[in-house]
């Protein structure tokens, strides 16, 4: 017997037709484990031999009839069985090539970011159309919420967000359940190309409005910035629904870069040759297309007109705003073609127009769910931007005991960070124990085996607020021995409304903090606004401040996740006089980072 380089003892061949892959080379691939299984032998060399029988089929463990792997029977039996194990290391490891190379493709992009991946990798790579996976973790059509049947690679987020959310407590009605398929099939029969689409087009077209049309549309013109756009689109869509429209999306800059298709089938986007679309950025207050404009000129008479423009921006006038009234939804439901502009979150004024009341008390028992459900439904990022979120989530978020998200706007002019909007930060966050004290006498406090982990992110377009308070978790310990983390995924300065790369970030950050387990956000934002609602979370509100100076208290608790309407009218239309029309039923109040607002809340809030 000779002995290898490790000392263990190695069998010499017989026969010359022994070739380098048979079973000698194999019992030195793992020279650790072969010493320990040879000592073991060893001790048991005494044991009476034992006729060995080779696997069928094994191509690992080749004994031709002229090759002998020794004469000591139990000798040659640890070979056999360290072949064996030589045999599963190697499947095992070219399962592990095999997996890594399909994964090659996932919309993580780069090897260094695979290493961030979680358990279970499905989630993450363009590979997973496992319906085992998705019916052991999560429900992934969000309780009937969404229609099944899309390409899931082509939008992965719509069907892989459950599986980075906690489960709602909220439930959709059967009742919107059945009114979102029904709009389905009523943009899948009237959407754009179809034989009702041109149809009512060459009746637009001529200009006239002479016999009623199968179909009739809402076109939602882009406008302002995002977290206006999404909440006003929300809007536009719940208008579709109450009044049997179909809803029509402007494509802007980058609607169809930041979001997915969200019906079946059937494309929300307004095809690029409509014929107005070249006036859409011209249509204002005067138009004289304008509803408000020809209502205040009597313009309207008894003609019925193919389209009219609705300007329901934060600028409107009085006669603007009678679109809020009863007796003109009676006209308008006339007009096959309705265009509308708006930077407003209008829904709860829906709520107190009287024809809608029922049809929306059977959509949302729950007032306060609006916008979770609608936004759920409708907003789906884009596998670009999805790719920013899971990559961040993974990195940042994902293994850590709690996740806070502070969302940070500014409205003071000048240069910042300013003093006290982190004072204000810090006042809240601490006041309502979202984060722990720290101690700052003792230089390092024994933190408990397993201390709890928080991961605290921070939007906000400058990183001065997120550096000071990572500065103090990290030259400071926390009296509770917590450890905290703080992240920021981008500091662009300022608002960049028109550029791509800019709203795939808010759009992406937008997301993340809704994702978060706690929200602080800042009055008057509808970048909070959405992530609370999409979250189906109550966010802390930061009060507004004023004069530079924090205020105090610094927040206090949403009544609900609903994004507040900023510009609503206060005008009672049977009376035909002003009002108050926060107070007029109990499900519409005033907001409570901005008295004038209104928002829907639930009896209970």
């Amino acid at each position: 017997m000779e002995k290898d380089v490790y000392g263990n003892g190695r069998m010499k061949t017989e026969s010359p037709n022994t070739t380098p892959s048979s079973c000698p080379m194999l019992f030195h691939e793992y020279p650790d484990e072969n010493l320990v299984d040879m000592k073991r032998l060893n001790r048991n060399s005494n044991d009476p031999p034992k006729q060995l029988d080779s696997a069928p089929g094994d191509e690992m463990v080749s004994r031709g009839p002229d090759t002998k792997c020794g004469s000591n029977p139990m000798k040659l039996m640890g070979i056999f069985v360290v072949c064996l194990m030589g045999l599963s290391v190697l499947f095992s490891f070219s399962v592990i090539l095999r997996d890594s190379s399909s994964s090659s493709d996932s919309i993580w992009g780069g090897a260094e970011a695979r290493f961030l991946e979680m358990k279970p990798p499905q989630v993450i790579g363009l590979e997973d159309d496992s319906p085992q996976f998705n019916e052991v973790h999560g429900d992934k059509l969000l309780g009937g919420l969404l229609a099944a049947g899309f390409d899931e690679r082509s939008c992965l987020s719509r069907y892989q967000s459950v599986f980075y959310r906690k489960e709602s407590p909220y439930r959709p009605s059967l009742y919107l359940i059945s009114k979102l398929r029904s709009y389905e099939a009523l943009h899948k029969r009237c959407g754009p190309h179809t034989e009702s689409y041109n149809k009512t087009l060459e009746q637009l077209k001529s200009g006239k409005n002479t016999d009623p049309m199968d179909c009739n549309y809402v076109i939602w013109i882009s406008f302002s910035g995002l977290g206006n756009r999404i909440l006003t689109l929300a809007s536009a869509f719940l208008y579709a629904l109450l009044t049997n429209r179909v809803l029509l999306v402007d494509r802007g800059v980058d609607m169809v870069d930041l979001f997915c298709e969200p019906f079946p089938e059937a494309s929300w986007l307004l095809p690029s040759d409509f014929p107005l679309t070249n006036q859409f950025n011209n249509f204002d207050q005067k138009s004289s297309s304008c509803y408000g404009n020809m209502l205040k000129n009597n313009l309207l008479g008894n003609s019925t007109l193919p389209f009219l423009y609705l300007h329901l921006v934060h600028d409107y006038n009085d006669h603007d705003k009678l679109f809020f009234c009863e007796q003109d939804q009676s006209i308008l439901e006339k007009v096959p073609w309705l265009i509308m502009k708006t930077d407003n979150y209008f829904i709860p004024s829906l709520f107190l127009i009287t024809s809608f009341e029922q049809e929306l008390t059977n959509l949302f028992p729950e007032k306060g769910t609006v916008f979770h459900f609608l936004g759920r439904y409708l907003f789906h990022p884009t596998n670009p931007v999805w790719g920013l979120i899971t990559r961040y989530y993974h990195a940042y978020l994902a293994k850590v005991d709690e996740k806070i998200g502070v969302q940070i706007r500014v409205f003071d002019t000048g240069v910042g960070p300013f003093q006290h909007v982190l004072d204000q930060i810090l006042a809240c966050t601490l006041k309502e124990n979202l984060l722990p004290e720290i101690n700052m006498n003792d230089p390092i406090i024994s933190p408990p085996r397993n201390p709890k982990t928080k991961a605290v992110l921070m939007t906000s377009l400058s990183n001065g607020y997120s550096e000071k308070v990572r500065d103090l978790y990290w030259e400071n310990p926390t009296v509770t021995g917590e450890v905290i983390g703080v992240y920021q995924p981008s500091h662009e300065e300022y608002q960049q409304t028109e550029k791509h790369t800019h709203n795939r970030k808010a759009w992406a950050e937008m997301y993340l903090l809704s994702l978060t387990d706690k929200l602080v956000t800042s009055s008057w934002s509808t970048f909070g606004y959405v992530a609370q609602g999409l979250g189906g979370l109550k966010p802390w509100i930061l009060y507004k401040p004023e004069n530079q100076t924090a205020p105090n208290p610094p927040c206090r608790r949403a009544m609900s996740m609903e994004p507040c309407f900023h510009a609503p009218p206060f005008y009672d239309c049977k009376k035909k006089t002003g009002t108050d029309t926060g107070v007029l039923v109990p499900h519409v109040r005033h907001c409570e980072d901005m008295s004038w607002g209104l928002k829907l809340v639930d009896r209970e809030d």
